[in-house]
């Protein structure tokens, strides 16, 4: 949970880095989202091979914050915790892919709402701690809870469809573009 200790803002290198990051996340997940959309009502070894992809690119981008938080004595535990689920989601769509689309919406769903959890838990410590663009994320992560939510229901539905991660990647981009473009401005007024 949060703590009364409050460290400086980060230096503003980590700002600018962290800043890139979110604009390299917005643009994977836009071009990931229209790869799958293009494919969605049917798990190919093209789908397949995308939806293992996501997490493993989430695990990458983890690392990176990673180093961002050492730096500037961020909140670390988060970002570990979502290196592990990220890689445990990897494994689990690897099984699930064999198994149909209503087992990957599971396991999306799952990770949504774990990830969305941990992320909404490190925005608000970031927050707390003064780094400006972090409300994107913490929304961001409340959403992705609910829609964790909503994949597990929809697995059990006859009419299922990657879609919907298509979707829910492209909306986690655009969070993250807001908030590249708030550390921007943050960088600027300081």
């Amino acid at each position: 949970m949060a703590s009364s200790i409050t460290t400086p803002a980060p230096a503003e290198d980590d700002t600018a880095a962290l800043r890139r990051l979110y604009l390299l996340r917005f643009a994977f997940a836009t071009v990931w989202a229209a790869l799958v959309l293009a494919s969605a009502h049917a798990l190919t070894p093209l789908s397949a091979t995308l939806l293992v992809i996501y997490p493993l690119f989430d695990v990458a981008c983890a690392v990176i914050d990673i180093r961002s938080a050492k730096a500037s004595g961020g909140p670390m535990r988060g970002l570990y915790a979502n290196v592990a689920l990220s890689t445990l989601t990897t494994a689990g769509l690897v099984a699930a892919a064999t198994s149909g689309i209503p087992a990957v919406l599971r396991v999306w769903g799952a990770w949504a709402i774990t990830a969305g959890a941990v992320q909404l838990i490190v925005g608000a410590l970031r927050r707390r701690r003064g780094m400006a663009g972090q409300w994107p994320m913490i929304l961001s992560g409340a959403i992705s809870t609910l829609a964790g939510a909503s994949f597990m229901a929809q697995a059990g539905k006859t009419n299922a469809s990657l879609g919907v991660l298509a979707g829910y990647a492209f909306l986690g981009g655009v969070f993250f573009l807001v908030s590249a473009l708030r550390l921007g401005r943050a960088d600027k007024t300081d």
